[in-house]
């Protein structure tokens, strides 16, 4: 666990929930790396997701006014929704299954494996993580594909597309191992 992490779980609200943990382990990483805007969220989600698991933390991070689109925003997008519709939480936590799904959705766009991208410690955290919020999801997962891989997979297929590999993944240095003979 990192300094930033600890210093925003030392202002949660008490007693700190799973996703009290993991909202400051998401967000204690990219304030470690010095890139808060990787989170996906704007300032006022920002804002809003801080004040409801760290309402007194001082070292609370800026995020920029809006987030800038990229080419991928529509896979974003489709990934965002298709995780809404899978979180077994939305019903009594909103607000965070948003913050959540848009995290994830951003973290596609980076080039790594995606527990690094989301500052995790290993697979076993995403998987967690994926199975408190989607189960159903996490049991379509019958192949025990990289999550990157598998998420960019059931987003191409709620769309009726062909598979193909999320916008970060060829970056990534095991994509020839994900996606062999397409490198």
């Amino acid at each position: 666990m990192n300094d930033a992490t600890r210093a925003l779980l030392t202002h949660a609200v008490a007693p700190p929930s799973a996703d009290t943990v993991l909202f400051a382990r998401l967000i204690g990483a990219r304030i470690e790396a010095g890139d808060t805007a990787l989170l996906g969220l704007d300032r006022i989600a920002l804002a809003a997701l801080l004040d409801r698991h760290f309402p007194h933390a001082s070292n609370a991070p800026e995020a920029p006014r809006q987030i800038v689109l990229t080419p991928h925003h529509a896979f974003v997008r489709r990934l965002h929704g298709l995780l809404m519709w899978h979180d077994r939480t939305a019903t009594h936590a909103w607000h965070d299954a948003l913050c959540l799904a848009t995290i994830i959705s951003a973290a596609t766009l980076r080039p790594n494996h995606l527990w690094r991208d989301l500052g995790l410690d290993g697979r076993d955290d995403v998987t967690d993580m994926l199975q408190r919020h989607y189960p159903a999801l996490v049991a379509r997962n019958t192949a025990n594909l990289r999550w990157k891989k598998f998420l960019a997979q059931e987003v191409a297929c709620a769309e009726g597309v062909a598979p193909t590999c999320a916008p970060g993944c060829p970056g990534c240095e095991d994509y020839a191992f994900c996606y062999p003979g397409q490198s």
